[in-house]
């Protein structure tokens, strides 16, 4: 009886795992999100008006184009480390490469607070910002591949969990902003909160990070690949006695009886084959992201209200339309497939919903964008807050159905590759989304 009971697969007891995979997802995203909140600051820093470093010759400030630099070095290493994490996933452990990043990631962000109150000149502080970007987004990308992989290994529904939580980390940025908005206070205490926030998170992310491996559930499905070897080693030897054990089985492989077949039980798929089983979940990803990225915020941004007389909701309108309604309802999204999953993944609907999603580009820029060309047809500001509502829940809710039926496609042992190479498709995605932006912003 004990032996049936131990090979049956164990309870989340209260939850537990499915709670860290959701406070490792929050914590992926958390910190960067709350980096981009704080872009004010850094504007503000970078005009530094008393100082004659900041002034060009024709005496007028310098504009050092903080947010399209940010943009360009947040992507690039996002998109190069994803790629070679997929790679480098079979020469460093997991759990070293998780560790160490979230280590780097926190040290990152404890600089940036310090040197909240540290005077710099613009062009020092310009330099250590963007260098911070780049880390931050070079470890962030091993991270988060790291944990694809991981999560890939449990069953589908923590995927769900997985992406639920990176989309709680975009509510939690909105509504820094909204605070900071409303608030009183200086722009300096104000970024000093925003750092402070996501090194706590850091450090909470890590500690649960280290705690997975000592829960029954998530060791079941970590180790699950010393379960099947014993499994296997049984049915070789016809034996229905089920008191063999793992150190019969290890003995037995000593002996030299059933290498070949073990090693050939433990072979993993090169990364080439696997992208061969999950290819069109990888094209449906990226165009997911690419369509979001491409609009949001470049356009998004630009919509203004036409209550115009309210002063109050003037300045609250992008946040509120824009940036909380977004991440909200990608929040219900992403959580979503764990009620249901439709389409399925065999089915040819599934392709076909992701270039709908095509229809959002011109709809928002038929929008109330500032000073556009176009034609305005959605004036209102109801009209905006649904098509954006639209807009967030359909990327929440394929991203994550993509997301969960890669690893599906996959053996268990290939399911580390197939959440690697989904990362990376969906930081393409993001990429070719943000550079079709520039484009579209010059078309409105």
């Amino acid at each position: 009886m004990s032996n049936e009971k131990n090979q049956s697969t164990p309870a989340d007891r209260h939850h537990a795992v499915g709670f860290i995979i959701f406070v490792l997802g929050v914590g992926t995203l958390l910190p960067w999100n709350f980096f981009m909140t704080a872009s004010q600051y850094f504007n503000g820093r970078l005009k530094a008006p008393n100082n004659a470093s900041n002034v060009t010759s024709e005496g007028t400030s310098k504009d050092y184009n903080y947010d399209s630099w940010m943009a360009l070095l947040s992507q690039l290493p996002l998109l190069l480390f994803t790629l070679l994490n997929s790679f480098l996933y079979q020469w460093v452990k997991e759990r070293f490469r998780v560790a160490f990043s979230l280590v780097v990631i926190f040290l990152l962000f404890s600089l940036t607070a310090a040197l909240v109150q540290v005077p710099m000149e613009p062009d020092t502080f310009f330099s250590v910002t963007m260098a911070t970007v780049w880390f931050i987004n070079m470890f962030g990308a091993v991270l988060q591949g790291s944990l694809f992989g991981v999560v890939g290994l449990l069953p589908s529904q923590y995927s769900t969990l997985f992406m639920s939580g990176q989309g709680l980390a975009g509510i939690f940025a909105a509504l820094a902003m909204l605070f900071s908005i409303l608030s009183d206070t200086d722009g300096s205490s104000d970024a000093l909160g925003y750092f402070i926030t996501p090194c706590v998170a850091t450090l909470v992310t890590l500690l649960c990070y280290l705690l997975l491996p000592h829960l029954e559930f998530a060791r079941f499905y970590l180790n699950r690949s010393q379960s099947d070897k014993v499994e296997t080693v049984q049915k070789l030897l016809g034996r229905t006695d089920e008191k063999v054990s793992r150190n019969n089985a290890k003995d037995l492989e000593a002996n030299g009886k059933l290498f070949s077949v073990q090693e050939e039980n433990q072979e993993r798929s090169s990364v080439f084959a696997v992208f061969r089983k999950i290819w069109r979940m990888a094209l449906c990803v990226t165009c997911v992201f690419a369509v979001t990225l491409s609009v949001f915020p470049v356009i998004t941004v630009r919509v203004q209200t036409i209550y115009t007389d309210s002063k109050a909701w003037k300045k609250m309108f992008t946040c509120v339309c824009c940036f909380i309604v977004f991440n909200t309802m990608d929040l219900v999204g992403r959580s979503a497939p764990s009620l249901a999953q439709w389409p399925s993944k065999e089915s040819c609907l599934f392709p076909v919903a992701v270039l709908s999603r095509l229809v959002f580009i011109p709809l928002f820029m038929l929008c109330n964008v500032q000073n556009s060309r176009l034609t305005v047809l959605f004036s209102h500001d109801c009209a905006f807050a649904i098509i954006m509502a639209l807009f967030s829940f359909s990327n929440g809710y394929l991203a994550s159905l993509c997301m969960a039926y890669a690893p599906q496609l996959v053996r268990c042992k290939d399911c580390e590759t197939a959440g690697s190479l989904m990362t990376f498709f969906l930081v393409l995605g993001l990429a070719l989304g943000a550079s079709f932006s520039f484009l579209l912003g010059k078309l409105v």
